[in-house]
């Protein structure tokens, strides 16, 4: 079950723990709660989480059984993941944490893609 967190960290952690878990909605809200706050910010940081979020969101929409917005989600995922390249920040460890086990759940659920 998603919980709410304080801490940048924290919240990385129990994102990570939920995809492990296949529980993708909770890692969609892990995530969501720190970064709402902070949606409006220009800041690549925050635009790394929206990413994040958003292939969470991928992940749940294909266990649904609905492929072409998972795709989209997907997508939005893409279009924010280069951040991490030029992203600094004491995060980034947990960061590229994220993308790997990302990449890896996408081709469990979606190998043809």
């Amino acid at each position: 079950m998603a919980q709410e967190f304080t801490g940048i960290t924290q919240a990385c952690e129990a994102f990570i723990r939920s995809i492990q878990e296949g529980r993708y909605y909770d890692a969609h809200e892990d995530l969501e709660y720190i970064w709402y706050v902070r949606r409006f910010e220009d800041n690549d940081e925050v635009r790394l989480w929206k990413g994040f979020i958003n292939a969470a969101v991928s992940f749940e929409l294909m266990k649904r059984g609905r492929p072409k917005p998972s795709e989209t989600a997907w997508k939005t995922y893409l279009k924010y993941s280069p951040f991490l390249e030029t992203l600094v920040t004491p995060h980034k460890e947990h960061y590229v944490r994220i993308t790997q086990i990302l990449e890896r759940q996408r081709g469990e659920l979606c190998p043809s893609f």
